[in-house]
């Protein structure tokens, strides 16, 4: 095994594993808790914080450091993205309500210690995208969660969860801002990793969920409801017509980045996970390093 950038880096068969098991273990041992039944999901299903609700907390550092560090946790663990956004909306003032649910988050981390992201070998490579959105997903400004994620290969190399700047007025909107965000992870990630020599690998399928939001980027001429959203709408299809993207409707059981968007209930989080092909890194299965 080793060490890159604060990653654990594992060679198999299959391919390389990226983890942060070490990590993990040093922030549940920095934070001085322990947990008796650890969480099987990152969140409670229904977990509905508010900024104003409850008691304040005493000292905000230590919850500020934590969500820190899990917001590092993040860079190989896909199944907290949604969670840690949620969790920094309340750095400013941390409530009781909004330490519970991070433990929470901790207790979820300490029975999931080893979840690494494969990194599959292929002997074709080629990029896909998914993008999502939970649309009013806050109760307080009523603003949307956008969720995209990246994939060369089977191998997941870039993924956000993170809310919206501005209250989209349908759940299309809210979903064409997210493909928009996502067009421009796509095309960045294009660009460099043909300066690393990787090519041919245009057109870059997107997948999203709504027809609509679709049928809006398929459509050469404005309608009179789009125009507060022409600039996400010109970036997006400017790339459909110079060949970057090729958009195409994913059905939502079949999609991938919802697990950025929401809480999920158990069996379909964990089932998104298999997908997302996140393992466990035993380290007396793994050959070579």
């Amino acid at each position: 095994m080793h060490y890159f950038l604060g990653l654990e880096v594992s060679h198999t068969s299959q391919g390389v594993i990226l983890s942060q098991q070490k990590f993990s273990k040093e922030l549940l041992k920095d934070c001085g808790y322990t947990f008796k039944r650890p969480a099987s999901f990152p969140l409670p299903l229904n977990c509905k914080l508010l900024p104003d609700e409850g008691q304040l907390l005493a000292d905000p550092t230590s919850y500020r450091t934590l969500a820190g560090k899990l917001n590092f946790l993040t860079h190989t663990r896909l199944d907290l993205c949604f969670s840690v956004q949620y969790l920094s909306q309340f750095l400013q003032n941390p409530r009781i309500p909004h330490f519970e649910a991070l433990l929470h988050t901790l207790s979820y981390i300490q029975g999931t210690l080893t979840p690494g992201i494969l990194l599959k070998a292929s002997n074709h490579l080629s990029l896909q995208a998914f993008s999502d959105s939970d649309w009013a997903a806050c109760p307080t400004t009523r603003r949307s969660v956008t969720g995209y994620l990246v994939l060369l290969g089977n191998s997941p190399i870039s993924w956000k969860s993170k809310k919206q700047g501005t209250v989209s007025r349908s759940s299309s909107e809210a979903e064409y801002r997210a493909m928009a965000q996502a067009a421009s992870e796509i095309t960045w990630i294009v660009r460099l990793l043909e300066e690393l020599g990787v090519d041919n690998l245009i057109p870059v399928t997107l997948n999203c969920d709504n027809q609509l939001a679709l049928h809006i980027a398929w459509n050469p001429m404005f309608l009179e409801r789009t125009k507060h959203i022409e600039i996400d709408c010109h970036f997006t299809r400017d790339k459909v017509l110079e060949g970057l993207l090729q958009l195409n409707y994913m059905p939502t059981k079949f999609q991938l980045a919802d697990i950025l968007t929401k809480i999920l209930p158990s069996p379909q989080f964990h089932d998104l996970l298999i997908k997302l092909g996140m393992v466990k890194t035993d380290p007396s299965s793994l050959g070579g390093g």
